[in-house]
């Protein structure tokens, strides 16, 4: 690649975006013996991250962090786009594809409050901000008694709200916590089995122009197949659930050797009623026994399960 002619990579501006963009170019830089001046991030400002008075589910949902992106992606405008796995919608737009996956990060929670280091620790009646109806749904069913409350912004962002006392406590992703060296050993780690992700929670994925054969020899260099293959079963179980920011639902696969295990589940926005579902298979089936999955779920819900999410 000459340099000058840099690698565009595409991103949001936010302090974890940027962090994830770095990670990224280090990774290609490696790969392929380049100096960091043979890329070039170009930050694009998205819809989600100019809308922030409105919960996703009034104003489009996850894709408002990607479409600008997306879109200067088909441009030619960039030459790779980096973004956070959790808010990739489930169709990906004609011409595009996402090509690879850096090694995830902890797909825990955390929880960090203002006082109360723990959530059994909260005062009855607590006032908790999230943006995530996975994550809320999960407190109610955990603490009913919880006021909680739609919580937008950055993680720089939320933790400034918090600080001046707008909220009690809220929750965040770990993985981001540790790409920008902010995680306290005193916030309180959720249990994924009992507080399990979002689908893709943890994970940078890089999505490229199809047919750019060029671009996709070089991000299969940073592919980290593991996580590859757990995305793809979470990315099927989401597609069938027709996951977006309107649908609690949680899932985590793991793989192990020519295994996996995977976890599913989906929650009424109050918490009220859960269904999940476990399951271990072959890795390379493991897309296939997601979606499997996913459709048990929904046959088992009913449909009265589903009109709770409607708007």
């Amino acid at each position: 690649m000459s340099l000058s002619h840099p690698i565009r990579i595409g991103t949001r501006g936010s302090r974890l975006a940027l962090a994830q963009a770095h990670e990224v170019r280090a990774r290609l830089g490696a790969a392929h013996a380049l100096p960091e001046d043979a890329f070039a991030i170009e930050v694009i400002a998205t819809s989600g991250d100019r809308i922030q008075d409105r919960p996703l589910s009034e104003v489009g949902g996850k894709g408002l962090f990607t479409k600008e992106i997306e879109e200067a992606l088909l441009d030619g405008r960039i030459d790779l786009a980096v973004h956070s796995s959790k808010d990739m919608a489930t169709q990906v737009p004609d011409g595009l594809r996402l090509a690879a996956y850096l090694p995830r990060e902890d797909v825990r929670d955390v929880f960090i409050g203002r006082e109360a280091r723990r959530i059994a620790d909260l005062p009855q009646g607590a006032r908790i901000g999230s943006a995530s109806l996975r994550r809320q749904a999960l407190l109610r069913r955990l603490r009913p008694d919880l006021d909680v409350r739609v919580f937008r912004g950055n993680v720089q962002t939320r933790l400034a709200k918090l600080a001046r006392g707008e909220v009690d406590g809220t929750l965040l992703a770990l993985a981001g916590l540790k790409r920008l060296g902010d995680a306290d050993p005193d916030y309180e780690i959720l249990d994924a089995a009992d507080f399990p992700p979002a689908p893709g929670q943890g994970a940078i994925c890089l999505q490229i122009r199809d047919g750019d054969s060029r671009m996709a020899e070089r991000v299969a260099a940073v592919d980290h197949a593991d996580t590859h293959t757990a995305l793809l079963a979470e990315r099927a179980f989401l597609r069938v659930l027709d996951g977006s920011c309107r649908t609690p639902i949680a899932a985590h696969a793991v793989p192990e050797g020519d295994g996996f295990r995977f976890h599913g589940m989906i929650l009424t926005p109050d918490g009220t009623r859960m269904l999940e579902t476990r399951l271990e298979g072959a890795r390379e089936e493991a897309g296939a026994l997601a979606e499997d999955a996913a459709l048990r779920l929904v046959a088992e819900a009913g449909a009265a399960f589903f009109e709770t999410w409607k708007p």
